[in-house]
């Protein structure tokens, strides 16, 4: 198994973190390791035991009229029914506040981290960002294919769209934003992660003595797959995961809590 602690030469640039429709661009310049993501300020963090495997959730604090629409009693609930071997050595699951500017820029629901720093240790992170219930979501006219896709998967989560002139509108409402990230954008996340394992990790990997150079190979051959090739495998993780959920009567299901939505 890699040691964690070792930062690919990808880490710290755009190809660090893929997540839905993760087209920011704000990046750390290679020797900088603290991406703009793992500068966290004024939160709160919790250990909670899920199927034996330790999880650290981060809570950071919203601004005034910005909410986590997911609270941390409906992410565990998410976790338990996925399969263990999935978890990998994945240990943060971080709720955050986005600056303005990445929220200009380009908002997204959450994104994969291979190696978050938090708090001096590295581990596989999720990122789950706090949604501004006073802003719009704009979608344009012109798709491309997986645009397309993400606009009809966003109208099945329960998003209304209004059309205007040259773009679809859509209000941020809480119960819409947490079905997007609670039921597609987490599970979605894992399958970039599995995906990673399944390239990386797994390979003929019974030791847990493999060389730094052979790490090294196989994380440089898993950048150099498409994005989109990328997307596609987490997609269909995460449809066949909500599927399965959807048929066995686990989702939807009400909040257990509201403690993070404040």
């Amino acid at each position: 198994m890699y040691n964690q602690t070792r930062r690919n030469k990808n880490i710290g640039t755009k190809k660090q973190g893929y997540g839905q429709d993760n087209k920011l661009t704000i990046s750390s310049l290679y020797g900088n390791l603290k991406s703009f993501y793992e500068k966290l300020t004024d939160y709160q963090k919790e250990t909670r035991i899920i199927n034996n495997h330790e999880f650290t959730f981060v809570v950071e604090k919203t601004r005034k009229n910005s909410i986590h629409p997911c609270s941390v009693n409906d992410i565990q609930r998410i976790i338990e029914q996925i399969p263990v071997k999935d978890y990998g050595e994945l240990k943060f699951i971080i709720l955050r506040q986005p600056k303005r500017k990445e929220e200009i820029l380009s908002p997204v629901w959450g994104r994969l981290i291979y190696s978050f720093d938090f708090e001096g240790e590295y581990y596989p992170a999720i990122i789950l960002d706090a949604i501004d219930t006073e802003k719009q979501l704009s979608w344009s006219k012109k798709q491309t294919i997986e645009d397309k896709q993400e606009f009809e998967r966003l109208k099945a989560d329960g998003h209304i769209f209004t059309e205007t002139k040259r773009n679809f509108i859509v209000e941020l409402i809480p119960e819409t934003a947490r079905s997007t990230q609670l039921y597609r954008t987490l599970p979605h996340e894992f399958g970039h992660y599995v995906h990673y394992l399944d390239v990386v990790e797994r390979p003929g990997n019974n030791d847990d003595d493999i060389d730094y150079d052979t790490w090294e190979k196989r994380i440089d051959f898993y950048f150099r797959i498409s994005k989109s090739e990328k997307e596609k495998f987490a997609h269909t993780y995460a449809e066949k995961f909500k599927n399965k959920l959807i048929d066995e009567n686990q989702i939807p299901f009400e909040s257990v809590d509201t403690e993070n939505s404040k």
